[in-house]
């Protein structure tokens, strides 16, 4: 088996777009806006260099080269998100009852009303709406959710899909909810 020496990984950084690295904490901002992050390991170093970012280690082990790779797919996001942004789309899917779908006035909460003829609304408390990420419905059955980080637009929207878990039925059947049918930037 072939023993690696050495792993560099550079994130080019496109224009408009620049990073500030203090100590372990990188931030990245761009057009859209800036994301901050803490990158902190003993071995693995973070450096900035020529208009990129850059990740390296030496004489690498197999759970340091996955921290490394890590790393490189983090930076390569946050310098997504600050470019063009990332978007979870959803839909509504019903059967018989129609569902009504509406965010409150200042984006903390997203109600469910009338799932499988349920009286009472299913509320799921959105708790990155400070963050930057903005939930719109568009349309009645179709959800819109944006944001500058990947990893809190993902979590918003499986917020909103875990908030029409069906229980103590079979899921084969009773298929409504709200699913999420692309991701894209």
């Amino acid at each position: 088996m072939v023993k690696i020496d050495h792993i560099r990984h550079e994130i080019a950084l496109p224009e408009g777009v620049s990073a500030n690295l203090s100590e372990s904490t990188i931030t990245v901002e761009g057009p859209n806006g800036s994301i901050s992050r803490d990158f902190q390991h003993s071995r693995v170093q973070l450096t900035q260099q020529n208009g990129s970012l850059v990740v390296e280690i030496e004489l690498p082990r197999r759970k340091e080269k996955a921290i490394a790779g890590t790393w490189r797919a983090h930076l390569a996001n946050m310098v997504r998100g600050v470019t063009e942004g990332f978007e979870y789309r959803m839909k509504a899917v019903y059967s018989h009852f129609p569902m009504a779908l509406s965010v409150n006035s200042d984006h903390s909460e997203f109600t469910v009303k009338n799932l499988l003829g349920e009286k009472v609304p299913r509320i799921a408390g959105l708790m990155y709406h400070k963050d930057g990420i903005e939930v719109k419905v568009e349309k009645k059955v179709h959800v819109v959710i944006t944001g500058v980080d990947r990893e809190k637009v993902g979590q918003t929207a499986a917020i909103i899909e875990r908030s029409c878990r069906i229980r103590r039925r079979d899921r084969r059947v009773f298929q409504d909810g709200i699913y999420i049918v692309s991701k894209g930037g």
